[in-house]
């Protein structure tokens, strides 16, 4: 999206509207998985970021140490993260061009 493409739609309150609503709507259904452990490991997030499914390999719960779990988690939830950051800017992009990064950065 242009600058005067930007002035345009500012100018048109309805149209800014209909357009965050898209992009909303495109966010809640996009979807990433993040793992660790080599997959022992699996969180899936959706665009607005909340927790959708968790996927936990039995073999992790015969190590006995919760903080190797723990650790799982974390890993997991993170590279998932990452993972929605990088669709969730995609299909931003898609919408209204390209901008800025939504989270800042990545690292």
């Amino acid at each position: 999206m242009d600058i005067s493409e930007l002035m345009k739609t500012l100018k048109d309150p309805q149209a800014l509207q209909r357009q965050v609503m898209e992009v909303q709507s495109r966010m809640a259904a996009v979807t990433a998985v993040g793992s660790a452990g080599g997959g022992m490991v699996k969180i899936t997030l959706n665009g607005t970021l909340a927790m959708v499914r968790v996927e936990i390999s039995p073999e992790v719960l015969t190590l006995g140490d919760v903080q190797i779990l723990q650790d799982l988690i974390r890993a997991a939830h993170s590279d998932a993260s990452t993972r929605i950051r990088e669709a969730v800017q995609s299909e931003v992009g898609r919408t209204i061009g390209p901008m800025p990064p939504l989270f800042g950065s990545a690292g």
